[in-house]
């Protein structure tokens, strides 16, 4: 593992322990030549997966971006980071399961969204609001009039 900080390839493990559900490895490495700390993660990758977007563009799935959009529809909710890891690697184990390299972006936005809906129901709001492209009030009024009837999630509204 090359060191961030100076680029030397020569970098020691000083200590590897399992995350709290188990499913990466966290590794604190040192570097020889700098003496800079870090920390890596490994996870299990199933397959490659590459997502193809709606214009047929196929770009490689990015674990990050997800995270990033969970992350960022669950801002200031009563959810911590470690439950937001878990629920972003159990939509990668998901994709990953399906038995198909190519995911449609739409299929991915969906499994996110069914997600959200079962944990929190304004992270739900949000993702579909920026998911489903909301332009004006009404498509808020909209959208909730169809969620009316829901059953009201652990960390909902």
């Amino acid at each position: 593992m090359r060191c961030p900080f100076c680029g030397e390839a020569d970098t020691q493990v000083k200590d590897s322990r399992p995350t709290e559900d188990g499913s990466a490895i966290r590794r604190r490495r040192s570097c020889a030549a700098c003496g800079q700390r870090f920390t890596t993660i490994e996870r299990v990758q199933l397959r490659e997966l590459t997502v193809v977007k709606s214009d047929q563009r196929r770009v490689a799935f990015d674990r990050d971006k997800l995270a990033r959009s969970v992350r960022i529809a669950m801002r200031k909710r009563p959810i911590d980071d470690e439950r937001i890891e878990r629920i972003v690697n159990g939509i990668v184990r998901q994709l990953e399961a399906s038995g198909e390299t190519d995911v449609k972006s739409a299929d991915i936005g969906e499994l996110v969204m069914e997600t959200l809906k079962a944990v929190d129901t304004v992270a739900y709001v949000r993702f579909a609001s920026v998911y489903r492209d909301f332009r004006e009030a009404k498509d808020f009024e909209a959208f909730l009039d169809d969620m009316s009837g829901l059953p009201t999630p652990e960390g909902g509204a």
